[in-house]
């Protein structure tokens, strides 16, 4: 056991969250987003199929993105003492909403979970800024991501929301490159940071929000 998550687990305990002989488990699903940002979310294969790509070719999150962000956020929520567990197969739609997913868990999808994290990505804006480089033919190129989600930790067995929140983080690339020629961005960077960011932030609110209201 590291020093860092021994000290979670001692904070944890501290504030009640855990039992000696159970730790909450959270089942995390599928994250949605709202039909303000629906122009953001696009299926490249399917897209890449029809020869279909836009101008605007970066400023995009791939369907499958969104379970990048749910696999981080899982590995946060372990990495912070929580247990996980799995929803059973069901169909998933992205304008979903939370009274969908408390219909869900009355009908049996979220099995063994204590709580359920519900989440919907509400905004997101892409920047690309190129500010030339003093002295030089060359220019300094800046691609980034803000994404900001809407949480929702439902009670399994209650079907209250014990806790909501919005978490916000961004993803960038940084580099430079002749003034007359594209700067190509990388996507994959900036999903990762924005991934990972994100994971972090959740279980940090989540370890704080669920675990106060345990006392």
């Amino acid at each position: 056991m590291t020093a860092s998550f021994a000290s979670r687990s001692v904070l944890l305990a501290s504030l009640g969250f855990f039992s000696s002989t159970h730790a909450a488990n959270i089942a995390v699903t599928d994250l949605a987003y709202a039909q303000t940002v629906n122009q953001y979310f696009r299926d490249i294969h399917y897209q890449e199929m029809q020869n279909a790509m836009p101008s605007n070719a970066y400023n995009y999150i791939e369907y499958s993105e969104l379970h990048k962000f749910e696999g981080d956020i899982r590995d946060e929520l372990v990495n912070n003492g929580f247990q996980i567990t799995q929803a059973t197969p069901h169909a998933t739609q992205k304008n979903e909403k939370v009274t969908d997913v408390i219909e869900q868990i009355k009908s049996g999808h979220f099995p063994n979970a204590d709580y359920v994290l519900f989440g919907t990505v509400s905004d997101l804006a892409f920047r690309d800024e190129a500010t030339p480089v003093m002295g030089t033919t060359r220019v300094a190129n800046t691609f980034s991501l803000m994404l900001s989600v809407d949480f929702s930790l439902i009670n399994t067995k209650t079907y209250e929301v014990k806790t909501a929140f919005s978490a916000s983080t961004q993803g960038q690339d940084a580099r430079q490159g002749n003034a007359d020629r594209a700067i190509i961005p990388d996507r994959g960077k900036i999903i990762s940071d924005i991934s990972r960011n994100l994971g972090r932030e959740v279980a940090q609110q989540i370890l704080f929000q669920l675990g106060s209201q345990q006392q």
